[in-house]
Protein backbone atom coordinates (compact mmCIF):
# COMPACT_ATOMS: atom_id res chain seq x y z
CA UNK A 1 0.00 0.00 0.00
CA UNK A 2 1.19 3.51 -0.67
CA UNK A 3 1.49 5.97 2.19
CA UNK A 4 -1.66 7.72 0.91
CA UNK A 5 -3.83 4.60 1.26
CA UNK A 6 -2.21 3.06 4.34
CA UNK A 7 -4.60 3.47 7.26
CA UNK A 8 -3.22 4.80 10.49
CA UNK A 9 -3.39 1.92 12.94
CA UNK A 10 -2.76 2.48 16.62
CA UNK A 11 -0.31 0.05 18.15
CA UNK A 12 -2.68 -0.82 21.02
CA UNK A 13 -4.06 -4.33 21.10
CA UNK A 14 -7.49 -5.11 19.71
CA UNK A 15 -8.82 -7.39 22.42
CA UNK A 16 -11.08 -10.30 21.67
CA UNK A 17 -13.63 -9.17 24.28
CA UNK A 18 -14.64 -6.09 22.27
CA UNK A 19 -15.25 -8.20 19.17
CA UNK A 20 -17.28 -10.65 21.25
CA UNK A 21 -19.29 -7.76 22.71
CA UNK A 22 -20.03 -6.40 19.23
CA UNK A 23 -21.24 -9.84 18.11
CA UNK A 24 -23.46 -10.13 21.19
CA UNK A 25 -24.91 -6.67 20.46
CA UNK A 26 -25.50 -7.70 16.84
CA UNK A 27 -27.40 -10.73 18.08
CA UNK A 28 -29.52 -8.59 20.39
CA UNK A 29 -29.95 -6.08 17.57
CA UNK A 30 -31.35 -8.82 15.34
CA UNK A 31 -33.63 -10.47 17.89
CA UNK A 32 -35.10 -7.54 19.85
CA UNK A 33 -36.37 -5.45 16.91
CA UNK A 34 -37.76 -8.53 15.20
CA UNK A 35 -39.66 -9.55 18.32
CA UNK A 36 -41.35 -6.16 18.12
CA UNK A 37 -41.87 -6.58 14.35
CA UNK A 38 -43.53 -9.96 14.90
CA UNK A 39 -45.78 -8.45 17.56
CA UNK A 40 -46.67 -5.64 15.12
CA UNK A 41 -47.56 -8.20 12.44
CA UNK A 42 -49.60 -10.22 14.91
CA UNK A 43 -51.58 -7.14 15.97
CA UNK A 44 -52.03 -5.64 12.49
CA UNK A 45 -52.30 -8.61 10.14
CA UNK A 46 -50.01 -11.38 8.98
CA UNK A 47 -48.08 -9.19 6.53
CA UNK A 48 -45.77 -6.31 7.25
CA UNK A 49 -47.65 -3.13 6.34
CA UNK A 50 -44.73 -0.72 5.96
CA UNK A 51 -46.88 2.42 5.60
CA UNK A 52 -48.77 1.57 8.82
CA UNK A 53 -45.45 0.83 10.53
CA UNK A 54 -44.12 4.29 9.61
CA UNK A 55 -47.41 5.89 10.60
CA UNK A 56 -47.28 4.26 14.03
CA UNK A 57 -43.60 5.10 14.39
CA UNK A 58 -44.67 8.75 14.17
CA UNK A 59 -47.97 8.41 16.09
CA UNK A 60 -46.91 10.64 18.98
CA UNK A 61 -44.06 13.03 19.79
CA UNK A 62 -42.06 10.40 21.70
CA UNK A 63 -42.26 7.86 18.89
CA UNK A 64 -41.48 10.54 16.29
CA UNK A 65 -38.47 11.68 18.31
CA UNK A 66 -37.06 8.14 18.46
CA UNK A 67 -37.78 7.51 14.76
CA UNK A 68 -36.12 10.75 13.67
CA UNK A 69 -33.21 10.21 16.02
CA UNK A 70 -32.62 6.75 14.52
CA UNK A 71 -32.99 8.04 10.95
CA UNK A 72 -30.40 10.80 11.40
CA UNK A 73 -27.95 8.68 13.41
CA UNK A 74 -28.26 5.69 11.07
CA UNK A 75 -27.67 7.93 8.05
CA UNK A 76 -24.52 9.43 9.57
CA UNK A 77 -23.17 6.06 10.73
CA UNK A 78 -23.90 4.46 7.35
CA UNK A 79 -21.86 7.15 5.59
CA UNK A 80 -19.03 6.56 8.07
CA UNK A 81 -19.25 2.77 7.59
CA UNK A 82 -18.83 3.13 3.82
CA UNK A 83 -15.86 5.48 4.20
CA UNK A 84 -14.26 3.37 6.93
CA UNK A 85 -14.75 0.13 4.99
CA UNK A 86 -12.98 1.62 2.00
CA UNK A 87 -10.20 3.13 4.14
CA UNK A 88 -9.46 -0.15 5.90
CA UNK A 89 -10.41 -2.53 3.05
CA UNK A 90 -13.05 -4.23 5.20
CA UNK A 91 -14.72 -7.14 3.44
CA UNK A 92 -18.46 -7.74 3.71
CA UNK A 93 -19.75 -4.17 3.62
CA UNK A 94 -22.47 -5.10 1.13
CA UNK A 95 -23.84 -7.74 3.50
CA UNK A 96 -23.72 -5.27 6.39
CA UNK A 97 -25.64 -2.61 4.45
CA UNK A 98 -28.19 -5.18 3.27
CA UNK A 99 -28.68 -6.41 6.82
CA UNK A 100 -29.25 -2.84 8.01
CA UNK A 101 -32.39 -2.62 5.87
CA UNK A 102 -33.57 -6.25 5.96
CA UNK A 103 -32.83 -7.24 9.56
CA UNK A 104 -32.26 -4.05 11.58
CA UNK A 105 -29.78 -1.22 11.81
CA UNK A 106 -29.27 -2.41 15.39
CA UNK A 107 -27.88 -5.63 13.87
CA UNK A 108 -25.88 -4.18 10.97
CA UNK A 109 -24.07 -1.49 12.92
CA UNK A 110 -22.54 -3.76 15.61
CA UNK A 111 -21.79 -6.33 12.89
CA UNK A 112 -19.80 -3.67 11.05
CA UNK A 113 -18.00 -2.72 14.29
CA UNK A 114 -17.07 -6.38 14.75
CA UNK A 115 -15.71 -6.58 11.19
CA UNK A 116 -13.82 -3.32 11.72
CA UNK A 117 -12.20 -4.54 14.95
CA UNK A 118 -11.27 -7.81 13.28
CA UNK A 119 -9.69 -5.91 10.38
CA UNK A 120 -7.80 -3.57 12.73
CA UNK A 121 -6.42 -6.62 14.57
CA UNK A 122 -5.35 -8.14 11.22
CA UNK A 123 -3.61 -4.93 10.20
CA UNK A 124 -1.92 -4.56 13.59
CA UNK A 125 -0.69 -8.16 13.41
CA UNK A 126 0.65 -7.51 9.92
CA UNK A 127 2.47 -4.38 11.06
CA UNK A 128 4.09 -6.22 13.99
CA UNK A 129 5.55 -8.76 11.52
CA UNK A 130 7.34 -5.98 9.59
Amino acid sequence: MSSQTTPQIQSEAHPLWIRTLYLALAGAGAVLPWLANLEFMHQHGSGFDFSLFVQLANANPAAASLSRDLAVAASAVTIWMVIEARRLSIKGLGWVLLSCVTVAFAFGCPLFLYLRERRLAELAAGMSKD
